[in-house]
């Protein structure tokens, strides 16, 4: 509206036809692709309807064979061990009967887990390997102490320098810096047989090296590999390496090796024979393991003097190391490590324990440390005195002194084996 109040006329622009019919096009063209889409989209729907159908068929066959699958484990299986793999559908078992059998796999069945030696259950009716079962290990290899590593450090060992420089280059160095006997051109020893009367710290000292090596810490008493029945022995020998091996890198501590590694003799007993077998096992088992690997063994006896020759020689035990009953300085330094934990008085008198403690061993002072601490408990104290010990130490040498002097009137050598 104008100004007069009359209409203002608005001027509409003008679009050529040409322009015009080439929109009309474009508009054509985009309903066609639309419609294209929408067909596209509604085939998508039907053949995602016609995928959910195919998973649930697919899942109702999959839980009927799982079940099928249960059924033929519930019976009792048949156990073997796979000889051959022949290929990926069939292997050669040996049943725990004896006869070979050539069988099928389950489909079910992980194949890169089944190689020589591993043992599975198979169904009783047509043999069908089902499962993959784990190593078998007697219950006496299993209950061994494993220690994944042990916290003893050289620390807590003392007096045993010279005997410490000596594992750790005979241990510890082929495990943890191996390339240095390569440069060289030498093999490193293959185990260590630690020598010494009981309580001087052989048992430590192997933790110890364990420890620093970051090995499994495997400890077995010899007299636990000697067993009733023929084979029995040397199988949990073979056994005891199976599982070094499965922990390397790993160290075996055989402790008293003198219960299985006595000298071989003419003594013709079932028990004499069973006793050599589970030795001979042993000495196999030390010469099948390469001296740089994962695996070392330590031994430790208070007799070597009945040790078979064949333990000793070079490739075996290569090395022998004594380990002292503890001098004075020795002794005060054992005293230092049982007593940091400890609140002592101001008159504790290390250089008078040692003094006093002559021919006792690390077990010994250990004992009297905790003797002195049970003194200070029954007095209400919440300290050590020097009297504790000297309480301790007249308490300990009291306990030691019976026996000692039973064993002197019936003829035996006081100083025993070691000088």
């Amino acid at each position: 509206m104008d100004s007069n109040g009359g209409d203002i006329e608005v001027k509409k622009p003008k679009v050529p036809s040409k322009d015009i019919g080439m929109l009309e096009d474009i508009i054509t063209a985009l309903e066609e692709e639309v419609q294209k889409l929408r067909d596209e989209n509604r085939n998508l729907k039907l053949r995602i309807a016609d995928l959910s159908e195919e998973i649930r068929r697919l899942k109702l066959e999959n839980k009927q064979l799982m079940l099928e699958i249960e059924a033929l484990r519930k019976p009792p299986l048949v156990i073997g061990d796979i000889e051959e793999v022949v290929d990926n559908e069939r292997v050669i078992v040996r049943s725990s009967t004896g006869p070979k059998f050539l069988v099928y796999l389950s489909h079910f069945i992980d194949r890169s887990k089944l190689a020589p030696g591993v043992r599975v259950a198979m169904t009783q009716s047509n043999l069908t390997v089902v499962d993959v079962l784990p190593s078998s290990k007697d219950p006496l290899v299993r209950a061994a102490e494993v220690i994944e590593r042990p916290n003893v450090t050289y620390n807590d060992i003392g007096g045993l320098k010279e005997a410490i420089r000596e594992i750790r280059e005979s241990i510890e160095l082929p495990m943890t810096r191996p390339e240095l006997f390569e440069r060289l051109g030498i093999e490193p020893p293959k185990g260590v047989l630690l020598v010494g009367p009981p309580g001087t710290g052989k048992t430590l000292l192997a933790k110890a090296v364990a420890h620093h090596s970051k090995a499994t810490f495997i400890h077995v008493v010899g007299s636990e590999l000697v067993q009733k029945y023929i084979g029995e022995g040397a199988r949990l020998v073979r056994e005891l390496f199976q599982l070094a091996r499965e922990k390397s890198p790993s160290i075996v501590f055989i402790d008293e090796i003198d219960a299985i590694g006595a000298k071989r003799s003419l003594d013709d007993t079932s028990a004499s024979r069973e006793v050599e077998r589970t030795l001979m096992q042993l000495l196999a088992e030390m010469d099948g393991f390469d001296p740089r690997g994962d695996v070392k063994i330590i031994a430790a006896t208070n007799r070597p003097d009945i040790l078979d020759p064949a333990l000793l020689r070079p490739g075996r035990f290569d090395r022998i190391i004594r380990i002292p009953m503890p001098n004075k300085e020795a002794r005060r330094e054992i005293f230092l490590i049982h007593t940091r934990r400890m609140r002592l008085s101001e008159d504790v008198d290390f250089d008078k324990l040692a003094s006093l403690t002559e021919g006792m061993t690390g077990a010994d002072i250990k004992a009297i440390c905790t003797e002195a601490g049970m003194f200070a408990i029954r007095n209400s104290r919440e300290y050590v005195t020097l009297e504790d010990f000297m309480r301790a130490i007249k308490k300990v040498k009291s306990m030691q002194k019976a026996p000692f002097e039973e064993g002197v009137q019936k003829g035996e050598s006081p100083k025993g084996f070691f000088r």
